[in-house]
């Protein structure tokens, strides 16, 4: 609880300085409007570089020369894969400033101790950030609050490495949340040539040997268990954290799949999610946003299906080593308040991501990007990427709609469950099988 008591200590201190000195610096020209905050700290601050590391989808050049350019500092990112980025998490925390898990590997990075919490009271923008991070769990009353590990059970501490705490206990978080999606499957309707509304469709003998799924044992086995469920052969308590009788009925059945020929592949990259769909190999499978994109670029049809039975969520964060002190820490804290107020928004909507600060995203994006990406309306203006390549023309409507029936439907979220080792034994049995 001493820790505690000092980062507070610290808050109170830094927060009147930024109070204190705004007006001052606004009048001499001191301060530069940063995303709605004012920043005074840019000379201290200049030669300061703050090295993130995290997944491609958020770790870019543009994006990190886009918030350089704002703060005055140096944003340098790495982009990895996730079990990289949980690898030098627990085993290399020196090595990085900021660390982007997902949040299904907090129970895995932040035991290790090598991380400080996250003071909200240094958070400007905390009051924007989705319900899902705070004590109810949803974005809004009538959302679901779906299976398996939810974002706001793993968040809550009481100083670094400490348990998890009950949601909205602490003023101290294990990570600031900074982007969440919602995964459904994809699907090449060109091939199929009928609906498709249902996961079940994922098993269905139609497409027996044209079906793919994600090759990681936690994701691929609750896409399975959504398929399962959608068409009675297993009923769950929680898909997010199965039993070992709920996961042998799973594999049961996965095996006797995979031995008729169904999957043509279990994939493992986004690449290769990418080529399967591209050649016609496969026509329904596990998938995630941009790698649909990344087929429709190609001029091949592709559908990230909305599904009655809801979505697969997964949110990502920012978690600080314990390496990071003074004038630095306050450049992440500077960081981390741009990247929630507005700009990174706008961004990461152009690539079909949330950050979790939608109000702000909202005051960054044209209306009409407004009402394709997060209204579900169709398309009154050329949608394009954050890098300005055509993505959609006027007429379009984005594929699983409104952000409120996205992010409202989360059937489950990406979990590592407590029989985590033997799910990844069936699964094992099941790739060999």
């Amino acid at each position: 609880m001493t820790e505690s008591k000092d980062i507070k200590s610290k808050t109170v201190t830094r927060r009147s300085m930024l109070k204190g000195t705004a007006a001052a610096a606004a009048g001499i020209g001191a301060a530069s409007a940063i995303g709605g905050f004012p920043t005074v700290w840019a000379q201290d601050l200049k030669d300061i570089t703050i090295r993130q590391l995290g997944l491609a989808v958020s770790n870019m050049d543009p994006f990190a020369k886009m918030a350089t350019d704002a703060l005055g500092f140096t944003i340098e990112q790495t982009a990895t894969d996730l079990g990289t980025v949980g690898n030098r998490g627990i085993t290399q925390p020196k090595s990085f400033d900021l660390l982007e898990p997902a949040y299904m590997q907090f129970k895995f990075v932040w035991p290790t101790g090598n991380f400080q919490p996250v003071d909200i009271n240094r958070l400007t923008h905390w009051d924007k950030v989705s319900g899902i991070y705070k004590e109810s769990g949803k974005g809004w009353d009538d959302a679901w609050l779906g299976d398996g590990q939810r974002p706001h059970s793993v968040m809550y501490v009481d100083g670094s490495g400490s348990d998890f705490k009950t949601p909205g206990s602490t003023e101290l978080v294990a990570a600031m949340p900074i982007l969440h999606n919602a995964d459904t499957i994809g699907i090449r309707p060109d091939e199929i040539g009928r609906p498709i509304n249902s996961w079940g469709e994922l098993l269905n003998d139609e497409f027996n040997g044209k079906t793919a799924l994600v090759g990681f044992p936690a994701i691929g086995g609750m896409d399975a268990a959504m398929a399962l469920e959608a068409l009675g052969k297993v009923s769950y308590q929680d898909k997010g954290n199965m039993t070992q009788a709920e996961i042998d009925e799973t594999f049961k059945h996965l095996i006797e799949y995979k031995k008729k020929g169904h999957f043509r592949a279990l994939w493992t990259t986004f690449n290769e999610s990418v080529n399967l769909m591209l050649s016609g190999e496969v026509v329904i499978q596990s998938m995630w946003s941009p790698a649909v994109t990344a087929v429709r670029a190609k001029g091949i049809p592709c559908v990230y299906q909305d599904c009655k039975e809801g979505y697969r969520s997964w949110s990502l964060a920012l978690m600080i080593p314990n390496h990071v002190e003074g004038k630095k820490l306050d450049a992440t804290y500077d960081y981390l308040n741009w990247y929630l107020s507005g700009p990174a928004g706008a961004f990461f909507a152009r690539q079909g991501y949330y950050v979790v600060t939608p109000d702000n995203t909202q005051k960054e994006l044209p209306a009409a990007e407004w009402d394709f990406w997060y209204g579900g309306k169709e398309a009154t203006v050329e949608i394009r990427d954050p890098f300005g390549n055509l993505m959609e023309k006027p007429g379009a409507v984005r594929d699983g709609g409104s952000y409120k029936n996205r992010m409202g439907r989360v059937a489950v979220w990406n979990s590592v469950m407590a029989e985590n080792e033997y799910l990844t034994e069936k699964w094992n049995e099941f790739v060999a099988s």
